[in-house]
């Protein structure tokens, strides 16, 4: 009896097993595998016992079983509501009841049929209104798009936090568009704490940051030599700090956004130097300067000029008291040469204009005045101690923040870095 049919290739079928093998939408590649499976095995049964038996042939490996459809969003959802068991026996309860209608009295058949029909309706909206007021929550998983391995998958697009010991590794490097690097530490993506920026082939600062600015206590240095230390705020030099510039000059003192304001020092290369009040980054107020050729003021400033009342001590002993304009001598003051000899009166542009008695009463209100400012002008307080602690505090924070840029690179090597919003 020859067999129903060729060696060529069995019929394909799908089999009852084959489509309720797995509960869930399968794939491409299971659905392929499946029905060969069937395929060969319905081969099987259908060939006689004297047909000739095939070639073994090595059998495939079995695919791992994937849990889900990598293709294929994963979700699950419950659509049952608590109604819809009673609503289910109703139709059967109201033809009953038009049966029953029917055998006690045919000539009321119909209007029971109606009747019938109108609670089926009345039914009908009062389970729809029941089921808008009352709905069932129902459980929507989040629906996740990979391909591959889902647990790999989720794992890799999940940003991973790196802590240590408890804490959020914060320290991390940011390169900008303009050559500049930072090193150091972050909070939203943005420089906080300590850390060291270097501009590109400018210098560098290294010390306080908040919200992307200097903020506290830094040291700042340029490529030519120039270097402050101190505070800052707002990324501006304010409060106290010293400042030394690539030339040799030095300023110490207040400073107020950027620039020197108050009290101050400045030392210059030459040797000159100047103690006293400072305003925009100029000498005005009361302070005393010390020239390189030995030549002493003591008075007022006025936009970075002796300007106001004050005593000029030249190095060959000669002195002048009295009133200044724009670096000269104007107004009423008395000239003394070391030898005693006095000139007074009325000075124009540093010419004695109207020569007077040195007892004249404007000559004398004049001296009077005089004095006192540079009285006050010696007894300008003292701010070293400030200045002092203010450096200290910046070196300090120069330590950290070069500290914070070494764990920002080991941190890059290591592949570890985490910006929490904490």
């Amino acid at each position: 009896m020859e067999p129903q049919h060729s060696h060529g290739g069995g019929k394909l079928t799908r089999t009852p097993s084959s489509l309720l093998r797995s509960p869930t939408v399968r794939s491409s590649f299971q659905a392929l595998s499946s029905v060969d499976e069937d395929a060969s095995h319905h081969h099987h049964h259908q060939t006689t016992p004297s047909s000739p038996k095939p070639k073994p042939k090595p059998k495939p490996k079995p695919r791992p079983k994937s849990k889900s459809n990598p293709l294929l969003p994963i979700y699950r959802t419950t659509t049952s509501h608590p109604l819809f068991p009673l609503l289910l026996p109703l139709p059967f309860l109201l033809l009953l009841f038009v049966f029953i209608s029917y055998l006690r009295d045919d000539s009321y058949f119909f209007t029971n049929l109606l009747l019938a029909c109108f609670f089926m309706l009345l039914a009908s909206i009062i389970a729809r209104k029941s089921i808008s007021l009352f709905p069932r929550r129902r459980h929507v998983s989040s629906v996740q798009w990979f391909i591959g391995d889902s647990d790999t998958t989720a794992a890799a697009s999940t940003p991973k936090k790196d802590k240590t010991n408890g804490k959020c590794v914060r320290e991390g490097i940011e390169f900008y568009s303009n050559g500049d690097c930072y090193e150091g530490e972050f909070h939203r993506g943005r420089c906080n704490g300590s850390g060291v920026y270097n501009f590109f082939g400018k210098g560098k600062y290294e010390g306080d940051w908040v919200d992307g600015k200097y903020d506290g206590y830094g040291i700042e240095s340029w490529a030519r030599g120039s270097r402050y230390r101190g505070q800052y705020r707002q990324g501006l030099r304010h409060g106290f700090g010293v400042y030394k510039f690539y030339s040799g000059d030095c300023c110490a003192g207040e400073w107020v956004n950027g620039q020197s304001h108050g009290i101050g020092v400045q030392s210059c290369s030459d040797g000159s130097s100047y103690y006293g009040e400072f305003k925009c980054g100029v000498k005005h107020g009361l302070g005393c300067y010390h020239f390189r050729n030995g030549d002493r003021y003591c008075g007022e400033y006025f936009g970075d000029k002796i300007h106001g009342f004050g005593i000029y001590n030249f190095a060959n002993g000669h002195r002048y008291e009295g009133s200044w304009h724009e670096g000269k001598k104007q107004g009423f003051g008395m000239y003394t040469f070391r030898n005693g000899d006095v000139r007074s009166g009325e000075w124009d542009s540093n010419s004695l204009k109207n020569p007077l008695s040195p007892n004249d009463p404007s000559v004398q209100r004049a001296v009077l005045a005089t004095k006192k400012v540079a009285e006050n002008a010696v007894r300008v307080q003292r701010v070293d101690e400030h200045v002092n602690k203010a450096v200290n505090a910046a070196n300090r924070a120069a330590t950290a923040a070069r500290v914070a840029a070494i764990k920002a690179v080991q941190n890059r090597i290591d592949g570890k870095f985490c910006d929490t919003d904490d």
